[in-house]
């Protein structure tokens, strides 16, 4: 029987993502500093191990491991001529782990620097970054595109039109991360729940969620219930050029980190994460992964609390 579309697959109940890539390549001996992305081409069986460890636990889609692969983010490891190489080898890499049955979902994450006028990076010269890191997936076999971590409206408003300028059809996703702010969420640059449901649905894409963040299970729960809520608000004025409403997506960290001797440890169980997720789902979130501190165990637990069945 065809594989659905990734756009009619995450229509139909739960759709399970992975959870963390670079605890799990330093667990398996990558030295930290490094870049990771820098893998897909010096170690590809890593990080293809990565992947499979994940689809194994449950998931039905791998990220690829390209989070920071955009020639703005590479030049601060001196790799922005190695773009379009790490980009496309990142998206072979998940869709060999995949395979035929699995999906597959490119990853852009934030440049790391400040447009004009906080900074001197021109919007212009970003949005030629995520299209060429975007092209590059796209010629690598993947099924959709996923920016997350983002923490400003102008730079994932950049991404997501950069993106659909190269990938016209594929589905998108877009995520931003939330910290507690007295009473309500916010990212780091100031941009509440509404604000950033209203802006991402207004450039049509297929999910908008969150991931990342420091805020505990409890609080991802709350700020899950908020997207709901935002999403529902714009029910009758910003429907996507689907015709209908956005899915909504949550990948959480494994609770708020400690830091200890300098690194940030989680200390969340695979069973009190899962416990979560089910929370997050029934609040009426379909798309769930995980994000820092989560591991194959986190998202098998996951899988075996939420599993309804779905190919």
């Amino acid at each position: 029987m065809a594989r659905k579309s990734l756009r009619e697959r995450i229509g139909q109940g739960v759709f399970l993502l992975d959870g963390a890539m670079g605890t799990q390549l330093f667990a398996r001996g990558v030295e930290v500093g490094a870049c990771n992305d820098y893998l897909n081409v010096k170690s590809p069986d890593v990080v293809c191990e990565v992947h499979r460890a994940y689809l194994d636990a449950g998931s039905d889609a791998v990220l690829t491991n390209t989070f920071g692969a955009n020639r703005v983010a590479l030049k601060r490891h001196g790799l922005a001529d190695q773009a379009q190489r790490i980009n496309q080898a990142g998206a072979r890499i998940a869709r060999r782990a995949a395979g035929a049955r699995k999906y597959v979902l490119g990853d852009i994450g934030p440049c790391g620097e400040f447009l004009e006028p906080l900074g001197v990076l021109k919007a212009q010269e970003l949005k030629d970054a995520f299209a060429e890191q975007a092209g590059a997936i796209l010629a690598g076999g993947v099924d959709g595109l996923i920016i997350e971590t983002m923490t400003a409206l102008d730079e994932i408003a950049i991404a997501i039109e950069a993106a659909k300028s190269v990938c016209v059809d594929l589905p998108l996703f877009a995520s931003m991360s939330f910290d507690r702010a007295g009473d309500d969420f916010k990212t780091m640059m100031g941009v509440d729940v509404t604000s950033a449901v209203g802006e991402i649905v207004s450039l049509g894409v297929d999910a908008v969620g969150f991931n990342c963040g420091t805020a505990t299970l409890d609080e991802y729960v709350e700020l899950a219930a908020k997207f709901v809520s935002a999403v529902e608000a714009l029910e009758k004025t910003a429907l996507t050029s689907h015709g209908s409403l956005v899915t909504i997506l949550a990948e959480p960290n494994a609770g708020k980190p400690e830091l200890v001797d300098g690194q940030a440890v989680y200390r969340v169980s695979p069973d009190d994460f899962a416990s979560a997720a089910k929370k997050i789902h029934s609040a009426g979130v379909n798309i769930i992964g995980g994000c820092c501190g989560t591991s194959p165990e986190h998202i098998a637990a996951v899988s075996k609390r939420l599993r309804v069945g779905n190919g």
